[in-house]
């Protein structure tokens, strides 16, 4: 399914900005029929998939050696309702989602180093990646969960 980073990060932005709309009909839902289980059921859902857009462009913005400004912006954008599929549209245009999986070395120096290496191990070996993030963002969403929604007292 995610046989380059632009599917991989086009698919996350589509379902970020998905996210977004449930979590908003759930707001829409609990002020008209006073039903807070929608914003519940809404949030999680968006919970859920902010911590995978968030994983998948960090994982994209590694392979594609992007500088921490474009980074920073592509994990960002989640932030702001809808801003994820702009994002991926102006990061497509300017090139930085261009090209495959870094699955060899190549004769770029970077290529050595060991941050390098395991991405490529990584990515050779996309059931342990994913089980990997799936862990790591399961963890998160727990975590979050125990914490609780924003702006709770």
């Amino acid at each position: 399914m995610f046989r380059t980073p632009l599917t991989a990060f086009r698919s996350l932005a589509i379902a970020e900005a998905i996210s977004w709309t449930l979590l908003i009909l759930g707001l829409v839902i609990r002020a008209l029929f006073d039903l807070p289980v929608a914003v519940t059921i809404g949030g999680g859902i968006h919970g859920f998939v902010f911590l995978c857009y968030g994983a998948t462009a960090v994982l994209v913005a590694w392979n594609n050696r992007w500088p921490l400004v474009p980074t920073v912006c592509a994990v960002g954008a989640a932030v702001i309702p809808y801003a994820t599929i702009p994002t991926e549209i102006v990061l497509r245009r300017r090139g930085r989602l261009a090209g495959s999986w870094r699955t060899e070395a190549s004769d770029d120096p970077r290529d050595a180093r060991a941050l390098d290496r395991l991405l490529r191990w990584f990515v050779n070996r996309p059931i342990v990646l994913a089980v990997i993030l799936a862990v790591g963002i399961v963890a998160a969403y727990t975590a979050l969960l125990v914490i609780g929604p924003p702006g709770r007292a």
